[in-house]
């Protein structure tokens, strides 16, 4: 009933009054008392036209933009309410906030975000941009009325929007997607392009649409290329810069752009999930230099590479690529080592480690603090150099971790039980 009302009292009177009223409906306790309001409304328009209130005065329900018979916004700056999260996010609030603060102002008249409560998210970049930047910040999901903003923008959310919420917003809500779509949709688009060694990804801004992420039309995208060496994290950096300018410039042309957009195909499309610890485990024997290398690469600056030696588990920290490590001396290729061998490098202080189709090396790993690949060899490896038996080589080596079969594990509590 309330938001009936609100639609309503929308074609009355001042936006800024409307809104106050809106904030504080708990005080109205029946449909009369809303009434009564929209009444002195009514009073309010008839006092306003009568004072002829310019379109620069600060309770202009128009604003600067050009507004049709609806109340509908035809062109920018536009009204904006912003869902995100993290540093790729912040980026494209900067631009926005650039953009409300520019004059004359091209693409955004206000400026609202949405992000996880405070509890939850403690210091998430959005929330501190937003605050150090004086913007109304709303706690997820209780952000309260939307219909006095044009559009939404999402870029890394996290959350699924839902419908009754994106069609609240005239012009629907914008998404900020780091991948070249169909390609990569999921939470994790910039890991797995590295990852998996694409050599071109882009960004691409399309309107979002209810139920499933990264499905709708799409309004613009653009290509980069993925230089070689590139970790995810250099490579967002790159991508979060690349579409808070794309963005701004598709609120620029905002009504042009929605009205030649095009559907997603149907072809091609790959799903990117979440990094996880699981993912971080070396696969000696599988794995090959480049694979491992693009998994440092990848994920390296939020997760640390892991394997197991002697059972313990281990961390292997400041990869080096096949291409910089030392040479490997001829009688060690002619033994045709196992996947998993150790080599300790003196002059370049590198642990070289054996897998599918070569040697990779690392200067640092961790046990239960961070050693040189220099100590990590006198205090532990040395000793088992210097002995000739086969076994006790065998046991010196790293060793791929293999989860236990959900099952298995359920019959050994079982057991214990």
């Amino acid at each position: 009933m309330y938001v009936t009302m609100w639609i309503q009292l929308k074609h009355i009177g001042s936006q800024c009054v409307i809104t106050r009223v809106w904030h504080q409906h708990k005080l109205f306790r029946n449909y009369a008392c809303l009434w009564r309001v929209s009444s002195r409304l009514r009073e309010l328009r008839v006092f306003s036209n009568d004072s002829k209130r310019t379109h620069d005065s600060p309770c202009s329900f128009a604003s600067n933009s050009a507004v049709n018979g609806n109340g509908l916004r035809e062109r920018p700056p536009w009204r904006i309410l912003f869902f995100g999260t993290d540093e790729f996010a912040v980026e494209s609030l900067k631009a926005l906030t650039l953009s409300r603060d520019s004059s004359p102002k091209t693409a955004v008249d206000t400026l609202e975000v949405v992000t996880l409560p405070a509890f939850l998210s403690k210091e998430l970049p959005v929330r501190r941009f937003a605050s150090q930047n004086e913007l109304p910040i709303h706690d997820w999901p209780h952000i309260g009325p939307c219909e006095q903003f044009d559009v939404g923008v999402v870029v890394s959310f996290g959350c699924l929007l839902p419908e009754d919420l994106i069609l609240k917003f005239p012009y629907g809500i914008l998404n900020v997607h780091p991948s070249l779509l169909p390609r990569w949709r999921g939470p994790a688009p910039v890991f797995h392009t590295v990852l998996n060694g694409d050599t071109e990804t882009g960004v691409t801004i399309m309107q979002i649409r209810p139920k499933r992420f990264d499905v709708g039309p799409i309004l613009i995208q653009d290509k980069c290329l993925v230089q070689p060496h590139c970790t995810a994290q250099e490579l967002g950096a790159t991508l979060a810069k690349m579409g808070a300018k794309m963005l701004i410039s598709t609120l620029e042309n905002l009504p042009e752009r929605i009205q030649n957009k095009k559907e997603q195909s149907k072809q091609g499309a790959t799903f990117a999930p979440k990094i996880s610890v699981d993912m971080s485990w070396v696969n000696w024997e599988d794995q090959s230099c480049d694979q491992i290398g693009r998994l440092f690469q990848a994920i390296g600056s939020r997760i640390s590479l892991r394997t197991l030696w002697m059972g313990d588990t281990i961390k292997l920290l400041d990869f080096v690529g096949k291409n910089e490590i030392p040479v490997v001396s001829e009688s060690e290729r002619q033994r045709q080592p196992t996947p998993g061998s150790l080599l300790y490098h003196k002059e370049s202080n590198t642990l070289l480690v054996c897998c599918k189709d070569g040697w990779v090396g690392f200067k640092a790993v961790k046990l239960k603090k961070r050693l040189s690949a220099a100590d990590f060899y006198n205090g532990y490896l040395h000793q088992y150099f210097l002995r000739k038996s086969e076994r006790q080589q065998k046991e010196c080596l790293f060793q791929t971790y293999k989860p236990e079969p959900k099952d298995m594990k359920k019959r050994k509590l079982h057991q214990q039980v």
